[in-house]
């Protein structure tokens, strides 16, 4: 089942545009979320805390696959969308295949971006086209111990 929330990035960007015209502020924020976890989230909540509308930018299945290896992800784009539109948090969904959102987030132009506290301006691959749009960023501190990677070496071990 494909939700109402997950939108093609040429849909999006008529949305955010519409959000924007009724004075909403826009948060973005992006990643992986796969095998979707508790740390993901309160790390989703409170990035919706930042404004009225939350975009998830989704990596595709052959972008995770780039940057975390052959083996990833575990759960395909269109069920990890799926999960994450069905999070209240969650106002839309839309996928990026590069290895960061760079170009979605020049067409959205989003009034803030937020990444993990494992980030800062200095480390954010996007930080530079997020100063040149005037978006302010945001850093959410992680929850400790709470991590994908984590997650799939526990159940590695535990078999």
């Amino acid at each position: 089942m494909v939700s109402r929330k997950v939108l093609s990035p040429d849909a999006l960007v008529d949305t955010i545009d519409t959000l924007k015209q009724d004075g909403k502020v826009v948060v973005t924020t992006n990643g992986c979320f796969d095998v979707l976890h508790v740390g993901h989230l309160r790390y989703l909540q409170a990035a919706r805390e930042h404004g009225d509308a939350l975009v998830v930018l989704l990596n595709t299945d052959q972008s995770v696959k780039r940057l975390k290896g052959p083996n990833r992800p575990i759960v395909p784009e269109d069920e990890r969308a799926e999960m994450l539109a069905g999070l209240a948090c969650v106002d839309y969904v839309a996928f990026f295949d590069e290895e960061t959102p760079v170009e979605l987030l020049q067409r959205i132009r989003p009034n803030v971006h937020v990444k993990g506290g494992d980030y800062n301006e200095e480390t954010l691959p996007e930080a530079q086209l997020l100063k040149d749009i005037g978006a302010r960023m945001a850093f959410v501190p992680m929850v400790q111990g709470r991590s994908t990677t984590s997650l799939i070496k526990r159940i590695q071990e535990s078999q």
